[in-house]
């Protein structure tokens, strides 16, 4: 089973450099529930770091517990409707959540 911390882990691994091309951005992600955790990544012109822990200024929070995180990131759930139906939330800058999809593979 995958874990929320697995996919921190191997989010730069499956980062698209080319897509975040000019792009300055800090997302935080809180996660909650057993398994769960605060991270943030910071994308600066095609390079992103994760980091464990708060950050104090990001652009965009998002929100969810750790099973629906780790079945949105494996795919079982669908980021879109998880949203819709209220197991994601996003905080902030709502255009930068719609394009992050796009900076990683699925």
């Amino acid at each position: 089973m995958t874990t929320v911390r697995e996919i921190f882990d191997r989010m730069p691994q499956t980062f698209l450099p080319e897509k975040a091309t000019g792009v300055t951005a800090v997302v935080q992600f809180d996660i909650t529930g057993e398994g769960g955790g605060q991270w943030h990544a910071d994308i600066v012109n095609g390079a992103l770091a994760v980091v464990e822990g708060l950050h104090p200024k990001p652009q965009l929070t998002i929100s969810a517990s750790a099973p629906d995180y780790v079945d949105i990131s494996t795919g079982k759930l669908n980021g879109q409707l998880a949203f819709m139906t209220g197991r994601l939330k996003a905080k902030g800058d709502l255009a930068l959540a719609m394009r992050m999809q796009n900076y990683f593979k699925r």
